[in-house]
């Protein structure tokens, strides 16, 4: 086949390595629009069990990537002052940057172009003219679905809550949260390593603390200062890292997060892979790994059915909206958890931290948050009330959604 992949992002430069692997004849070019070695984002988060996948697929990229990872095992939360421990499974982190390039020097050791500073204007552009296959992994702004916006039926909410995406010197070596009180209101930081020399900070709060504190108005240079003073005791005096700068007093680069879901995911030929397909929230750390999901499970399909291809794309868009079913419940949870602090920063801390973990539960926004407390750590030595806790939890949450 001919496969056109738009978008040089994980998901797509993987796919080009998967089905270079399946068939080495395969005629490959991955289209991305920016410079090599540019990429919005500094570190991305994964867990154990996407390694297995990706060693199943392809042993050399997946080796890469571990080699070029840091890992965790302990969560750190700081709440007003005072510091609680976690202990939890081991996750890890990469520079985007460096995955980036792993995984595009993979694939032209395999065959495939991959092309930067090329951007395709659209479904009828010249590149896309005699593909066999156009993948479409150019993003949540993918210019190739939303040109058929109702054929994919794609629907974008934005969250409530601003968030500005940053780096640091300071390097983590556990995933680490922080919670500061103001007189505005709360604002919080999640923070992990992805290297040896620099971590990630997502800073997040109400829109009432952001503009309480100014952030709606004041320069990066500005916000740097002001979110280094507030998470002082988080970053031991190291520096908070903006995006390039584009002049003196250009404002920090705040957002919104939009959940992206589409009824279909492909059209003919063109088959959404990654955030063109599907957005989760950022406070599950999930993006990456469903992107690489996706590729894995359209190299599957396409393995299995050969030159059938309307059957293959039909297989994968299904087995890709039923497994993403408990991330999107997850992450609709968890965003609706920061959402809605406020109701569980007068627990204790290490009460607090025990809930942030629960954040995902369908049961935890309809029990005061002490009770739940309680219910969970009984439920953690009580089998049965552990299984009425997950029968309860989608039950209540169907009941109040009616309601």
């Amino acid at each position: 086949m001919k496969i056109t992949i738009v978008g040089g992002g994980p998901g797509g430069l993987y796919f080009s390595i998967l089905m270079k692997r399946q068939d080495p004849t395969h005629d490959i070019t991955v289209y991305e629009r920016n410079p090599e070695g540019s990429t919005y984002g500094w570190g991305v988060t994964y867990w154990a069990g996407l390694l297995d996948k990706l060693r199943a697929g392809d042993p050399e990229s997946a080796a890469a990537i571990a080699e070029a990872s840091v890992t965790w095992t302990d969560g750190v939360a700081i709440v007003r002052d005072e510091r609680t421990v976690h202990r939890g499974d081991a996750g890890f982190g990469i520079g985007r940057r460096r995955m980036l390039a792993l995984l595009a020097d993979r694939a032209r050791e395999l065959g495939v172009r991959v092309e930067h500073e090329h951007p395709v204007a659209g479904p009828d552009a010249p590149e896309l003219a005699d593909a066999d296959l156009v993948v479409a992994a150019d993003g949540v702004n993918s210019l190739l679905r939303e040109a058929r916006a109702e054929r994919f039926g794609a629907e974008i909410t934005s969250g409530r809550n601003p968030y500005v995406w940053l780096g640091t010197t300071k390097v983590f070596d556990s995933f680490s949260f922080a919670f500061k009180e103001t007189e505005h209101g709360w604002i919080w930081c999640y923070a992990y390593g992805f290297s040896g020399e620099q971590s990630t900070c997502v800073v997040e709060c109400s829109p009432e603390t952001w503009r309480g504190l100014g952030l709606d108005r004041t320069s990066e240079a500005d916000t740097l200062r002001l979110l280094e003073k507030l998470f002082s005791d988080l970053l031991d005096g190291e520096p908070l890292i903006g995006r390039e700068q584009h002049g003196d007093g250009a404002p920090a680069q705040w957002l919104h997060f939009r959940t992206l879901t589409t009824r279909t995911w492909h059209d003919g030929t063109t088959v959404l892979l990654g955030d063109a397909a599907h957005t989760t929230h950022y406070s599950i750390g999930a993006g990456t790994t469903l992107a690489l999901e996706d590729a894995l499970a359209l190299a599957d399909a396409l393995r299995a059915h050969g030159t059938d291809l309307p059957t293959a794309l039909a297989v994968y868009g299904r087995r890709r909206r039923d497994e993403l079913v408990p991330a999107q419940s997850a992450a609709r949870y968890s965003a609706q958890w920061y959402e809605n602090l406020p109701r569980y920063m007068r627990l204790e801390p290490h009460r607090m931290f025990a809930l942030l973990g629960q954040r995902h539960s369908p049961l935890l926004p309809h029990v005061p948050p002490q009770l739940y407390y309680h219910l969970d750590r009984a439920a953690g030595s009580l089998e049965p009330l552990r299984r009425l806790k997950r029968w309860l939890g989608p039950r209540v949450a169907k009941a109040a959604h009616r309601a």
